[in-house]
């Protein structure tokens, strides 16, 4: 008996013949071409699977390595303005954006830094096809004025300052909203309550710590690792314990907005943050035990309505920032003709103006004329010129020097 079985293969009909009882050897069609073996796609391969690779990992020697799964992307790149190696857009104009990644045949992307990456918390993000897109691998996230970015920490002992430890006791970070008459919208700041607030019943000096230009009420804590500096610094007992409050530096925008001079900013932190801070934790509501201090934006901040009311701060901190922003010494001109009556009771009143700024900051050249009118007022000032840049690898230790100097 014979039986005949027909199958199609590319359309051609072939036939296989067998022996009744009998199998014939399986003929493979001379049309017939094995696939060549596709790589895994670096995908999840089902709706649980979790993806197999670490996208940022710090290596033996000290370089990072960073991994993104994209298949179907043409270009991706690693941004950051912190970490060395990494050309910030438009800097130098016309230079390519972040550090080149390379794509394997499963779709991953991966760059390992040329230098190696001190100890220290870094931001960063991808850019796919154009388009900044945080690490979605992460865990770790900080909030810009707009957008996000992904961080990621370097541990090591030059970076243990700003860590988290689990020797030590920590504060609280809470989030806040509340509605601003003097701007007539609705605010946001965080606040830091040191170790042991909830359970005591004590009160506490407060530090108003504003962010720059380009961030948010979230960054001090989420990149400038603010509750952690504190803490650490407080179990050694190096910090007085204080509360401090973050504000957004940020107000609505308006016709003719002015970053550097944003008198609704000074409004909202006068006339409502403080009172709603002093009615709602429990502070020492007395310019003595009450200071402001901010980076960049938020040393201007400090500058406006800080050392201007040293009836409400007696202790200021300036951070990378100062009058005269691009040569303008009008600027220092029109500060003094409005403010030489504060600026000669701050040389009174002012237990601390402490000043820090990068040898390497695009503003330096601000250091000096503003120091040279707070010395042509008598107001003392405790001078920091560090190394480096208008980064958070400065901020972060000027807040570890500033800190321990407050509520002596």
């Amino acid at each position: 008996m014979r039986i005949t079985r027909s199958r199609a293969f590319g359309g051609v009909m072939l036939s296989t013949m067998m022996a009744c009882g009998t199998p014939l050897a399986a003929q493979t069609p001379p049309s017939a071409v094995v696939p060549a073996k596709v790589a895994a796609s670096c995908l999840p391969q089902s709706f649980y699977a979790q993806v197999q690779y670490q996208s940022v990992e710090v290596l033996a020697d000290g370089r990072v390595t960073f991994r993104l799964c994209a298949p179907e992307a043409r270009e991706v790149r690693v941004t950051s303005s912190d970490l060395p190696g990494i050309v910030p857009a438009g800097n130098p104009p016309g230079s390519p954006v972040g550090l080149a990644m390379a794509k394997d045949a499963s779709g991953l992307w991966s760059v390992t830094t040329e230098s190696v990456v001190a100890p220290d918390t870094y931001r960063f993000n991808f850019r796919v096809d154009g388009a900044r897109v945080p690490d979605p691998r992460g865990t770790h996230f900080s909030e810009e004025r707009t957008g996000t970015n992904s961080v990621f920490e370097v541990p090591g002992a030059a970076g243990a300052f700003q860590t988290f430890r689990r020797d030590v006791p920590h504060g609280e970070v809470a989030t806040i909203h509340y509605w601003s008459k003097a701007i007539n919208a609705e605010r946001r700041a965080h606040v830091y309550t040191p170790p042991g607030y909830e359970k005591g019943r004590g009160s506490y000096p407060v530090l108003y710590l504003v962010h720059g230009a380009g961030d948010s009420d979230d960054s001090w804590t989420s990149v400038g690792h603010a509750n952690f500096i504190l803490d650490n610094l407080i179990a050694s007992g190096r910090a007085r314990p204080m509360i401090v409050v973050m504000p957004f530096g940020h107000t609505p925008d308006r016709p003719q907005p002015n970053l550097l001079v944003n008198t609704d900013f000074g409004n909202d932190l006068i006339g409502d943050l403080i009172p709603l801070v002093d009615s709602t934790y429990r502070t020492i509501a007395k310019p003595d035990s009450r200071a402001m201090a901010g980076l960049s934006m938020g040393g201007a901040h400090t500058i406006r309505f800080g050392l201007t009311h040293p009836e409400l701060f007696h202790w200021t901190g300036i951070f990378s920032m100062g009058l005269g922003v691009n040569g303008d010494l009008q600027q220092v001109k029109d500060y003094e003709t409005a403010n030489a009556a504060a600026l000669d009771r701050d040389a009174r009143a002012m237990r601390l103006v402490y000043y820090a700024i990068g040898k390497d900051d695009f503003l330096y050249n601000t250091s000096a004329p503003t120091r040279a009118l707070l010395a042509k007022h008598k107001v003392k000032v405790t001078y920091n010129e560090s190394t480096g840049g208008h980064t958070w690898i400065n901020w972060r230790r000027y807040l570890e020097d500033f800190a321990p100097k407050l509520f002596r």
